[in-house]
């Protein structure tokens, strides 16, 4: 896939869904005696991109499960995901809702897959935890570090197999580099790269200077809101572009942190530089730069940033977009050489090293083997009847996400940020710790 920010979701797509496997057969122990049928049911939250491009027909591709609801605030977009699902199954069934709770209800429903902007990730996936459903969600898992917090406990707690739309550990060539580096090919590991595309980039093709204007037809602002303040509507925030405004999402940095960053920890996680297991990894301390627009421009997320971290065991690590000496995607340099990989590159300082890892993968021969997955949402479906761990389970993916909410408090406040990993707290700044969460519009508020 081409690395450039301007095409980041057109060859994931490709990726995303190919591998689908032959028909399996679930047997309704595995979910309860109440099971349904023998095929895992699935509800679809959120059909405004990556819902209705990726994750929706992805399911719809798998033969052991079986798409039965969608749901949007958005009618335009709830009949593309209806129209979709009945043309698969030939039939006029799908059920359609505009309240993610009623879907959630529905004791018919073993699986939810979250696709809806970042503001709504935490109270969508805690209640559908609550209420005994497995979840797929989108990355970057929250929008703040404590609603993470909040739901990997929840999950936790509820005993649900969860997978994160982070699907880069499903492809062998991320698999291969962060395998380089676990095995030891460069050595005790001494510093860390991870690039993400800087500036914005307009899905929409609506330009970020267009004014005010009415809600469209059909869609339920509202509830799109949720548990943020209403603002004015505009269409540049709204469909795809949320992610550029501060009030609904994170820029560059979180939208791709949840991608280069998990790879990057992966890679780093257990290695021989002791900074210990990815479901608990974090950075010691860190500090950022920023560029922002003003925080009235409709796209106000920063354009260019740099966050630079000291992980356990004195491991530099640097978050960036925007940098010409940090390249896109994740890099390893240890004391031996280092590696390089991103969605189009496989590299390393011996060149022998890319076959050999190959080689040594499929023979199953290496001394630190990694969870190996072909397709994400395969990977999923098999968990959910194995009630096994997927290859990026909820806690992953909360510590993938934990340098890039970190570093957009530091380069707010201007401060060095010291972190404990472990108790998942801010060192002595009140400020800052304050920024960790926000309160949420009534009535909404975290579930459970």
């Amino acid at each position: 896939m081409n690395s450039s920010p301007l095409h980041p979701r057109r060859d994931a797509l490709k990726l995303i869904l190919a591998g689908a496997s032959a028909p399996l057969v679930l047997p309704s122990r595995i979910l309860g005696q109440d099971a349904p049928s023998k095929k895992i049911t699935i509800g679809c939250i959120g059909l405004g991109m990556q819902g209705i491009l990726a994750n929706l027909p992805s399911f719809l591709g798998q033969d052991d499960c079986r798409v039965i609801a969608v749901c949007d605030v958005d009618q335009r977009a709830l009949d593309k995901g209806v129209a979709m699902v009945n043309e698969r199954y030939g039939n006029q069934d799908c059920k359609a809702f505009r309240d993610f709770r009623e879907l959630i209800a529905r004791d018919d429903i073993d699986a939810v897959a979250i696709s809806t902007p970042d503001h709504w990730h935490s109270i969508i996936a805690m209640t559908a935890a609550l209420a005994g459903k497995d979840i797929f969600c989108e990355k970057p898992l929250s929008r703040t570090l404590n609603e993470g917090i909040a739901m990997v406990r929840t999950v936790q707690a509820k005993e649900r197999v969860w997978q994160t739309g982070s699907w880069q550990r499903s492809n062998a060539r991320f698999r291969w580099a962060a395998q380089l580096v676990q095995n030891g090919y460069a050595g005790k590991i001494r510093r860390v790269e991870v690039g993400l595309p800087s500036g914005h980039f307009d899905f929409g093709r609506t330009g970020n200077d267009k004014l005010d204007g009415p809600v469209p037809e059909g869609v339920d602002y509202d509830l799109w809101c949720g548990p943020r303040p209403v603002i004015p509507f505009n269409i540049c925030r709204f469909h795809r572009n949320w992610r550029w405004n501060y009030h609904f999402g994170g820029g560059q940095l979180i939208d791709w942190i949840g991608h280069h960053c998990d790879i990057a920890h992966w890679g780093l996680a257990n290695s021989e530089s002791g900074v210990g297991p990815d479901d608990r990894i974090g950075p010691l301390e860190l500090t950022a730069t920023a560029d922002f627009p003003p925080k009235e421009a409709v796209w106000n997320t920063a354009t260019k940033y740099r966050v630079e971290c000291v992980y356990p065991g004195g491991v530099e690590f640097v978050i960036a977009g925007g940098h010409a000496d940090i390249q896109p995607g994740a890099k390893w340099i240890g004391s031996d050489g280092w590696v390089h990989v991103d969605r189009d590159v496989f590299k390393a300082s011996e060149i022998e090293w890319l076959r050999d890892i190959q080689e040594r993968d499929k023979k199953g021969d290496l001394k630190v083997p990694l969870y190996k997955s072909e397709n994400h949402f395969r990977n999923f479906l098999d968990c959910v009847k194995s009630r096994q761990r997927t290859i990026t389970p909820i806690e992953t993916a909360h510590r993938s996400q934990t340098p890039g909410h970190l570093g957009y408090i530091a380069s707010v406040t201007g401060r060095k940020i010291v972190w404990n990993p472990e108790t998942q707290q801010i060192a002595d700044d009140a400020e800052a710790s304050a920024m960790m969460g926000e309160e949420m519009r009534a009535p909404w508020k975290l579930p459970g």
